[in-house]
């Protein structure tokens, strides 16, 4: 299960390439945008490229979903999911979260998170409710990605007209 995770990054990694790197494949020449500002950058944690490493998580259909049929016992359980992810992103250390659509893999959602390693992230997961009581499943893998994500939780904040 771990290849659709490699699947999904190398999927955001290639489409990075083909829109940001030049269509020749040969190294463009270094040169800084007109528009850079160096202390966002840094605020961000932007490395030069203005990219930064996360951990991605994708949330699985876990191996107690099913069993869980009390509609009040799941509700208390997604209520603290909903708590948990909302602790981590006050905490500075979830950056993106959602859920998926229906789909045949047993995708429930994703996490992104602003760590240093795997590990540390498996210690985020594991105070996440629906983990801990085996509705979902974690897969986690290091990710590089855009340092702009860091602005998103502020940027959600000024558009979310109703919280969860």
């Amino acid at each position: 299960m771990k290849t659709h995770a490699a699947s999904i990054v190398a999927l955001l990694l290639s489409c990075y390439c083909l829109f940001i790197s030049p269509a020749n494949g040969q190294t463009s020449p270094v040169n800084t945008p007109p528009t850079f500002d160096a202390n966002l950058a840094k605020k961000l944690g932007a490395d030069e490229y203005g990219m930064k490493n996360y951990v991605f998580c994708i949330l699985k259909t876990g191996p107690k979903d099913a069993s869980i049929k009390d509609e009040k016992q799941r509700a208390g359980i997604f209520g603290g999911h909903m708590a948990n992810m909302k602790r981590l992103a006050d905490a500075g250390k979830l950056v993106v979260a959602g859920p998926f659509g229906k789909n045949e893999r047993g995708y429930r959602g994703i996490f992104v998170f602003d760590v240093a390693s795997v590990e540390e992230a498996e210690k985020l997961v594991a105070t996440d409710p629906v983990i801990k009581s085996g509705m979902m499943t974690a897969e986690l893998t290091l990710w590089y990605g855009s340092a702009a994500l860091m602005a998103t939780a502020d940027i959600h904040k000024r558009i979310q007209k109703t919280a969860f």
